[in-house]
């Protein structure tokens, strides 16, 4: 796999001609434009909000309410997201046959909206959330309107507070998706990464 930094429009195209299979790996940076905060920088969500407090999974079974006073505004600002410009041009280079794949560490389906393909959330995403007792599974939407009634969304079948389907800290990395995300790393020649530091593992590895 080749790395290289910073080159310009035309030579990124040229390299991602030139190096195939070219996978994608994006952070947070690549939303910023989209109007969703990132979370390690200095202005960023964690600098606000201590995560061992709002954003493990310990804090989650002890007080799934107060959490969600964390998430259930977020909740909002993510669904109110647009894709931007990036967004849509690497779904654009994956329309072209350029790109191989997206790995994303973001929740926030931005990728999958500006239409591309195949995308592997390693940090899982809104799109659902799960009850920690009866295991049912609702649908984003069907979250929204429960947050429209109530500080937390609570399982319509067993009565306990959901859980978004992402990774809290304190927690494993979807398995499947770690996989698939190691083995698109290992076969490309080519990782283009946008909007990551690169700081967490096991993502910063690959």
């Amino acid at each position: 796999m080749s790395r290289r930094e910073h080159p310009g429009n035309a030579a990124l195209a040229d390299l991602i001609r030139a190096h195939q299979p070219c996978v994608v790996l994006t952070g947070a940076g690549i939303s910023t434009p989209s109007g969703i905060p990132d979370f390690r920088s200095p202005t960023g969500v964690w600098a606000d909000f201590d995560p061992l407090e709002y954003g493990s999974i310990e804090a989650f079974v002890t007080d799934p309410v107060r959490v969600w006073s964390f998430y259930a505004p977020r909740f909002s600002m993510l669904t109110d997201a647009e894709p931007n410009a990036a967004h849509l041009a690497v779904a654009a280079l994956e329309h072209a046959g350029l790109v191989r794949a997206v790995v994303t560490q973001n929740i926030d389906r931005l990728h999958e909206r500006a239409g591309s393909g195949e995308v592997i959330e390693v940090h899982g995403s809104i799109r659902t959330s799960t009850c920690p007792g009866c295991r049912a599974r609702y649908a984003l939407q069907e979250v929204l309107a429960l947050l429209e009634v109530a500080a937390a969304p609570a399982c319509p079948v067993c009565g306990r507070i959901l859980k978004p389907d992402v990774v809290f800290f304190g927690e494993a990395l979807p398995e499947a998706a770690i996989e698939r995300a190691s083995v698109l790393a290992r076969e490309a020649a080519l990782l283009l990464v946008v909007g990551s530091s690169l700081e967490v593992y096991p993502v910063a590895g690959l």
